[in-house]
């Protein structure tokens, strides 16, 4: 999609027709008890608009309507080519609409318009279409019996399912849960979080659109309190797939106990570490994607790089390269199409990743943080044991600690609570097959930053999360319940032998 300038983005901003109301059965309304919240651009600190603040009742009404559409199987039931059709034609009023929507994302979010128009709303179609075409593919299985039996292996939608999810990502991380639990014939009630609840509501409008059955896809919008704890409590909600921090996350599992032991997935946090061996190649190319690794989408990312692990013989070049390549981040405003680094989410953030830096006692690069924004920034630290090497920072600001050797690295590398993502250059592949084997995280990359794409399975060890997996034919996994049909064949005269 070609990017258009500043002033034609700010243009369609002050046209935008913003979602207000929770949307539930079919259609969208206030919230029963009547209050609505801000949302806010991050950018500015400018109320966007005022979105209906759901609470119990609210959820309560949008379960049991899901239920409702699950039950009668008005979708649960339907061919899955019909099931396809419905949701190829929302991907092509996603596209129809896709400029509308990277707007509406950036204003909500703080994100750069480049990244909403040239990554999360593509990616959104992408994996929308990738799933809804694995809807009619994905094959139900004869398991080996006697010449008696035939036994069968059936995958049934779980039910009603409750996906709460972050702000960081609002539309992709939106597309990565809705996508196989539609394709699967759940019914959702989506939980968006209240810092950017826009496009969700959005994306609700243009499903029904494109023909999906009422009651089918809830957004309830509110407060975690108020909505996400209520989801997680829910009698008639079948499983929760949940995206945020550790903290909430774990607070499901706890939801879950005390209710109806319903399922939980959880992908929550990152210390996502980069090894850089002294023989890795072209450290010019690497600098770049460590650069774009700890500052796409301004560290917001729970698959950021955050923690740069060296070897001693390399650093003073690697850095160099990297403030070379970090130059070229401009910090802005985000409808700018030069623009790589938006605002943070909001001012509690903020403040929160500014006392990060206030603790770091050498700044290499950057370090300046004002109005809700701030530069990419690269620190030295002694060791692993600072905070700034422990803790999920969620901001753009990468900590470089210094090895001598890859099982001291591997080794300081695992030293974490986290186990989502990491990477390591290096030119000797068995080094390099033996290291990704070793580190212990849910996708490894070698020689690059990435977190694989749509075919390959995204999730974490340790307190990153588990229970299941977004991305790839074992996303449809967890909104699924296996079935095993057992069949007797044997006639009487079989039996009386017997």
């Amino acid at each position: 999609m070609t990017l258009l300038t500043q002033d034609e983005y700010t243009s369609i901003a002050a046209g935008l027709d913003l979602p207000t109301g929770a949307y539930i059965d079919g259609m969208s309304r206030p919230a029963l008890s009547g209050k609505t919240f801000a949302s806010l651009n991050p950018a500015t600190g400018d109320i966007l608009t005022h979105i209906a603040a759901c609470g119990p009742e609210d959820v309560d009404l949008a379960v049991e309507k899901a239920r409702e559409a699950f039950d009668d199987g008005r979708w649960s039931k339907r061919h899955p080519s019909e099931r396809k059709d419905v949701l190829i034609r929302l991907c092509k009023l996603i596209t129809r609409n896709a400029r509308e929507l990277a707007v509406m994302e950036s204003l909500d979010s703080g994100k750069t318009i480049q990244d909403c128009e040239t990554v999360d709303v593509p990616e959104t179609i992408h994996c929308l279409k990738w799933h809804a075409e694995a809807i009619d593919k994905i094959y139900d299985q004869v398991a080996p019996a006697s010449d008696n039996h035939i036994a069968m292996v059936l995958r049934e939608p779980i039910g009603v399912v409750g996906l709460v999810l972050p702000w960081n990502f609002p539309l992709l991380m939106l597309a990565w849960k809705l996508g196989p639990a539609l394709a699967a014939g759940c019914s959702v009630v989506i939980k968006p979080a209240e810092d950017t609840s826009l496009t969700a509501l959005r994306l609700a409008e243009l499903a029904s659109e494109a023909g999906l059955p009422r009651g089918v896809l809830n957004v309830v919008p509110g407060h975690g309190a108020d909505v996400g704890e209520p989801i997680g409590r829910h009698m008639d909600v079948d499983m929760v797939s949940f995206t945020g921090s550790t903290t909430t996350g774990k607070r499901f599992l706890s939801y879950s106990a005390e209710s109806n032991a319903k399922e939980v997935v959880l992908e929550m946090g990152g210390k996502n570490a980069a090894i850089v061996m002294e023989d890795a190649e072209n450290l010019d190319r690497v600098a770049a994607h460590l650069v774009n690794g700890a500052f796409w989408n301004m560290g917001e990312n729970c698959s950021a790089i955050s923690r740069l692990i060296v070897h001693k013989d390399i650093k003073a070049d690697l850095l160099a390269r990297i403030a070379h390549h970090t130059r070229q981040w401009k910090t802005g405003n985000p409808l700018d199409p030069a623009t790589r680094v938006g605002a943070l989410i909001n001012a509690a953030h903020f403040t929160k990743v500014c006392g990060y830096l206030d603790q770091a006692d050498q700044v290499v690069i950057g370090g300046t943080a004002e109005n809700g924004f701030v530069d990419p920034t690269v620190v030295e630290l002694p060791g692993n044991d600072a905070a700034l090497a422990r803790e999920e920072i969620f901001g753009p600001v990468l900590s470089v600690i210094t090895v001598s050797g890859l099982d001291e690295a591997i080794a300081m590398a695992n030293d974490s609570h986290y186990g989502l993502c990491a990477s390591i250059f290096t030119a000797n592949a068995k080094r390099a097959i033996r290291g990704a084997r070793a580190l212990r995280a849910g996708t490894v990359t070698v020689n690059s930053f990435g977190e694989g794409d749509i075919s390959t399975p995204f999730g974490g060890y340790g307190q990153s999360g588990f229970g299941g997996r977004d991305n790839g034919l074992h996303a449809h996994d967890q909104y699924t319940q296996l079935k095993t049909i057992w069949i007797d064949l044997a006639d009487d005269a079989d039996e009386a032998v017997d």
